[in-house]
């Protein structure tokens, strides 16, 4: 009987070990291949491990970028397809996601979405391959059952045209709100601007005004993509997707000051720069930026504590082909990156005082992911 209880008593145990270090783990994805859309993981936090079975796979086309609710509670995606669409799903409190509905998102191939702090809107960045119409910004309503609303509002940007090929027109790359959630900034590939607006969550229909001044210039050609604030929103970083460069800006009443400027790859050709994703560690000491094309690998960077500027770090490989975006997960000891062009997931091992990327402790084979969030 003793022995009964033992065996009780020690698979308890580590039942109890195995739940305390498991995390969810949500991947978007293209789904012009193999992939059906969007894929629940459990993922454990101490051994660095994604379980290779899915807890479930939601089928939805092409959902490249996926955006949680403060509760976690709803998640949202957007369809990045030449006729774009948004999409709500619910999240039942054992973990399970079911779609709730989708709406048209008024434009081709969205790429990046956000909540308002008051989840009363999503932000659609509409990126738009062709230059006609081109790229532009909308507004969707979140109802309180978390289903979308039609387009309430909508902006476009006038390109730069620097590069012909990839700037005739505007290409809206992400849209992110400062952590006070008073402005929104729409990084614009196309027009080599980050556009500001204030953001006025009482107004139903047009929250959104620009703000003054309108936009931040960045340099010719150099096609800004993503930004990302620091968590009192004194710094922000953005990654020039063209000129493979990470910008350091000081915020001030909303602007943008740039205080710094430094390359991601020292080769020249254009085919070594992709600037990609970015990330802050949990204690903003160390940012993290992908940069795709020929190099495929994640630049680490230190970050300074007073003035919140650069200083490199590391270089490391994603062992891989074009890493779209990457995360680190809950403990902050691992970066997980996902490789598009490779299918594939890689877990890197982190070390949280140093700050450098170690071994590979895992290589998932996943077709086409392009996103990664974590449900805690």
């Amino acid at each position: 009987m003793n022995r009964i209880w033992t065996s009780l008593l020690t698979a308890s145990l580590m039942s109890l070990t195995l739940h305390a270090h498991a995390a969810t783990l949500l991947v978007g994805s293209y789904t012009d291949g193999a992939s059906q859309g969007i894929y629940r993981y459990q993922f454990d936090d101490k051994a660095g491990h994604i379980d290779p079975t899915p807890l479930q796979v939601v089928k939805s086309v092409s959902p490249s970028w996926l955006v949680l609710s403060a509760d976690q509670r709803q998640l949202f995606a957007v369809n990045e397809t030449p006729q774009g669409h948004a999409s709500s799903f619910s999240i039942s409190t054992k973990g399970e996601i079911k779609p709730l509905n989708q709406v048209a998102s008024q434009g081709d191939e969205p790429t990046h979405a956000s909540l308002s702090r008051d989840q009363r809107f999503l932000f659609v960045a509409n990126y738009a391959v062709n230059p006609d119409p081109g790229g532009s910004l909308v507004v969707i309503p979140v109802a309180k059952d978390g289903k979308l609303k039609p387009v309430v509002q909508q902006a476009w940007h006038k390109p730069s045209g620097v590069n012909p090929e990839r700037q005739a027109g505007a290409h809206v790359h992400s849209l992110v709100l400062s952590p006070d959630g008073r402005h929104l900034y729409a990084s614009d590939l196309g027009a080599d601007k980050v556009f500001i607006y204030r953001y006025d969550g009482a107004s139903a229909d047009h929250p959104l005004t620009p703000a003054i001044p309108a936009s931040v210039a960045l340099p010719p050609g150099s096609g800004p993509r993503h930004l990302l604030f620091d968590a009192k929103g004194l710094h922000a970083y953005l990654t020039l997707e063209m000129s493979a460069e990470v910008v350091v800006f000081d915020v001030q009443d909303g602007n943008l000051v740039e205080r710094q400027r430094l390359p991601l790859t020292e080769r020249h050709e254009a085919a070594a720069k992709a600037a990609g994703a970015l990330h802050l560690s949990a204690d903003g000491r160390f940012l993290y930026v992908s940069n795709r094309g020929t190099a495929n690998e994640v630049v680490a960077f230190s970050v300074g504590k007073q003035d919140g500027q650069l200083a490199f770090l590391q270089r490391r490989s994603v062992e891989g082909d074009h890493p779209r975006e990457f995360a680190l997960d809950p403990s902050d000891n691992f970066l997980l990156v996902a490789n598009q062009k490779s299918n594939q997931i890689v877990v890197i091992r982190r070390d949280p005082r140093s700050g450098k990327l170690l071994e590979t402790v895992q290589t998932l084979k996943q077709a086409a992911p392009s996103d990664l969030k974590f449900i805690e």
